[in-house]
């Protein structure tokens, strides 16, 4: 029972000391940022990809499951949010000079 309570509270203290960080941070470096989670969001996508293979139980592949295809989609989305973000710092080509 100890476990669990020591996992919840390191989940804890990093999920309000990321929110203090990334809280902190500039507009103009909110990019890089987002590029640096998705490596994360990689390591996370990896590591439910594990869990579901080492599940024996019902339960624990259904979590397993649910973890890979949140862990994918929540990767795939962050590489969909940066290009969006990057492509409003290019210059329009079709814009006329006056």
């Amino acid at each position: 029972m100890i476990d669990g309570f020591l996992a919840l509270y390191i989940f804890m203290l990093a999920a309000f000391t990321g929110k203090e960080i990334i809280g902190r941070v500039p507009v103009i470096l909110h990019t890089p940022l987002m590029s640096g989670s998705n490596f994360v969001h990689g390591i996370v996508l990896v590591g439910a990809m594990i869990a579901l293979a080492e599940a024996t139980t019902p339960l624990g592949i259904a979590i397993g499951f649910i973890g890979v295809i949140l862990g994918a989609g929540n990767a795939a989305g962050g590489y969909v949010v940066t290009e969006r973000m990057l492509e409003m710092f290019k210059s329009s080509k079709n814009e006329k000079k006056v």
